[in-house]
């Protein structure tokens, strides 16, 4: 590496030194403390070490691992490293499946150590991957210089970039220029186009998007196997607002007060995209006068009329399994969206605002179609809301529909693992 690039990693490391006392205090990070600083000892070595930044790209990479195999007669080790608690955690269940029904597949879950290029050269050297595994866009300095300096292959799958990563990026090009993936597969056109403007445009290819895999099996299921149904009565009208931002508070407030004001029996499930914000949620329902109950606190069967304020993980698609109408979040104010193939697949209608560009790998055929619908503001969605809520809808319908849509767009799993086999297989 250049003189340049190098001092640039060592001012890069002094920030992070300085860092490190101020992050101890991060409830958050102390999670995991012992590992993200190697303080308390060191993952197995691995032949693969596969990044996930948090929850949804540790589902992402739980999907690769159900379709790779090892190329060598003996076990491929995979080290899994993730920056939160939720990604952890899906890690765990991931290891625990594949290392207990995969012959040739070791997984060892772990917390992606903090990127200070010291801490990550030391982890690099004792790993010893041959392969780096990045899902989405991890671009972090620290691994990417030991991965290149330990002469480890860095393959960058699934890769999305905003126009604002890219801004960022481009602010310090000679050094991302330097530490540039040796494979770059973007989940779009307008994907690869920005990694090109950053990189350049060598070994830059387009994929399927792992999430339509993730979605490939799902389908409406039955009530009695939903873990939720003593929850919700059988035949009340549910209706989920799934993974809302706390940018959007107010347009929420007014959606969720109108909903209720329209519906006055409906039993309404709010979930935080950001679990630490629910006090947040909590002080915006009541200001809006709505009955608000914590999820943790229920017990039995909830009344006609009650928002449910969700503030436990893992429980939002069996929510939408239950659902009679969905909003989905992030998506009023200009933030992205999130992701509403989940309600889809389960036979809903979701209702999206205009911000939803973090998802046009979807296709603008799902709204064309009539799959999803796309509201203008806040009224426009409790319009479309109650329209749905009022409709007889067919759940099986959609579902099937959906499923179609999915199934002509899967196939991003396999595409990694072809990759990934063939960078073992060239020798």
């Amino acid at each position: 590496m250049t003189t340049g690039v190098n001092l640039a990693l060592k001012a890069y490391g002094l920030g992070w030194k300085a860092a490190l006392p101020l992050l101890k205090l991060n409830s958050r990070l102390k999670e995991g403390w012992e590992q993200r600083t190697l303080t308390g000892g060191m993952p197995a070595q691995a032949d693969i070490w596969m990044q996930a930044a948090s929850g949804g790209e540790a589902y992402l990479a739980w999907e690769v691992l159900k379709n790779l195999t090892s190329p060598f007669k003996e076990t491929l080790r995979v080290l899994a490293t993730t920056n939160t608690l939720q990604g952890y955690q899906t890690l765990t269940r991931a290891a625990e499946e594949i290392n207990g029904l995969k012959a040739g597949l070791a997984v060892q879950p772990w917390y992606f150590p903090f990127d200070d290029p010291a801490i990550m050269h030391r982890m690099v050297a004792h790993v010893r991957p041959k392969l780096a595994l990045i899902l989405e866009t991890e671009i972090w300095p620290g691994f990417l210089s030991a991965c290149k300096n330990a002469g480890t292959h860095i393959l960058l799958a699934n890769g999305r970039m905003t126009t604002k990563s890219l801004a960022g990026y481009l602010s310090w090009p000679g050094l991302f220029k330097a530490l540039r993936p040796d494979s770059i597969m973007a989940m779009s056109e307008v994907d690869g186009r920005r990694f090109s403007t950053l990189f350049g445009s060598d070994n830059i290819h387009i994929m399927p998007n792992i999430k339509f895999d993730r979605m490939g099996a799902a389908g409406p299921g039955a009530r009695k196997d939903n873990p939720l149904r003593d929850l919700i009565p059988q035949g009340e009208t549910f209706v989920v607002f799934g993974s809302v931002r706390k940018e959007e508070e107010p347009e929420i407030r007014q959606l969720a007060a109108g909903l209720m004001r329209a519906k006055p029996d409906t039993i309404l499930g709010l979930f935080p995209r950001h679990m630490h914000h629910i006090e947040l949620w909590r002080k915006s329902l009541n200001q809006a006068g709505l009955n608000t109950l914590l999820r943790s606190h229920i017990n039995g069967p909830v009344k006609p009329g009650t928002v449910i304020l969700w503030d436990a993980f893992g429980e939002l698609v069996p929510a939408y399994g239950l659902s009679k109408a969905a909003y989905v979040g992030g998506s009023l104010a200009p933030l992205g969206g999130q992701n509403f193939l989940e309600p889809l697949t389960c036979g809903v209608t979701p209702v999206t605002g205009p911000h939803w560009k973090n998802f046009a790998w979807v296709g603008r055929e799902i709204i064309d179609s009539g799959l999803a619908i796309e509201a203008s503001d806040w009224s426009d969605a409790l319009d479309s809301l109650i329209k749905i809520i009022d409709s007889k809808a067919d759940r099986r319908g959609v579902a099937s529909r959906a499923k179609q849509y999915i199934k002509t767009r899967r196939g991003g799993a396999k595409a990694v693992c072809k990759q990934v086999a063939d960078f073992f297989n060239k020798d």
